[in-house]
Formats: structure tokens, sequence, C-alpha cells
């Protein structure tokens, strides 16, 4: 669907840019040309309402209805399989399984919160083709130094990630943020 998607996107951006590039040199006559399609159209439906209305209305009813199957079928296609929920990965045997990303994300959340001075770590995990992009919400500690901190974050993901699971990583994005300091009220 992707190779698709690229293809009727490429083709309509051309045509655009064809569209507006004759719009710009030849303004007047694109209207001109416009406007008589457009009333040829308008005599050919109004002799074919006058004609027979009922047909008319099922034609209508029809071209809605054909309307929405595609374009809906299209747009659920799109949403459904824009969105991957897995990761290709090959085995030492070379066979292939999908891993899927909430197992990818809990395992780096189990990884990440054994680290001391880490309270919580949420890791949102997509797949991008062969790779994985992860962002990692972590809260740490109020006392932390937060350079080193990262950097440690940064290094078991990338271990977690490309060594023990064995995918590759795409973007890491880290944000950090302190817990909030306890006061003990006397």
């Amino acid at each position: 669907m992707s190779i698709l998607n690229r293809i009727v996107a490429a083709l309509f951006w051309l045509l655009l840019l064809i569209a507006f590039t004759i719009v710009a040199v030849a303004p007047f006559w694109v209207f001109t040309q416009l406007q008589h399609i457009l009333d040829s159209f308008q005599s050919a439906v109004a002799q074919w309402y006058a004609t027979n209305p009922t047909n008319f209305i099922i034609g209508q009813a029809t071209m809605g209805v054909a309307a929405l199957l595609v374009f809906g079928l299209l747009f659920w296609l799109t949403a459904i399989w824009g969105q991957s929920r897995g990761v290709r990965i090959r085995t030492t045997d070379g066979i292939s399984a999908e891993l899927d990303v909430h197992s990818i994300s809990r395992r780096l959340e189990w990884h990440l919160e054994q680290v001391a001075e880490i309270s919580n770590v949420v890791p949102i995990v997509k797949a991008r083709g062969g790779a994985v992009e992860i962002r990692l919400e972590v809260e740490v500690a109020p006392e932390v130094d937060i350079p080193m901190k990262t950097d440690e974050v940064l290094i078991l993901t990338r271990d977690v990630i490309e060594e023990i699971i064995g995918l590759k990583l795409g973007k890491l994005d880290v944000h950090l943020r302190c817990a909030p300091i306890e006061t003990v009220v006397v």
C-alpha cells in the first residue's frame, strides 16, 4: 500500500504542477475552457433530469454510495495499513517473524526501570521500515545527575534494542523529568 500511496501522491502533485503552470501562463484561456466544459456538463445533466427524473435520482444515489464505498475503503486501508504494529526480524536460521511494538515497549520499560534512580518509564515505540523509532518519557529522582543519567538511558536503550532484541534503532528521543521533591512535614 505504501508504494501505491507514493505513486498516487506523485501523480497528484505532478498534475497540480502542470495545472498551475498552465493557469499561470494562460489564465484567461484556461478559465474560458473550464466555463465551456462546465456549461456542457450542466446542460447534459439538466437534459438527463428532464428526460427521466427517477433515473436521475437513482444515478445520484448510486454515485453517492459508490463514492462512499470506494473512498471510504481507500481511507480505511490507508488508516489501518499506515500504522505498523510490528517490526520484521530475522532469526539466525533466516526465518522471518514480526515482533509487536507493544512487546518491545514492555521489554524496554522493564530494563530501564531496573536502573537506579529511575522511577517511571513510558516508551513509545513506532515501527519504521526495518527499524524502530523510540520516544522515552523518563522520570528520575530529583537528586540525579541529568547528563550522566541521560547517557546511561541512551546506552542501555541502544543495547536493549540492538543487542538483546536484535533490531535496528532509528530515531531515539529521550525526555527526562525530575520527580517532585518530597518534603517532610514535622
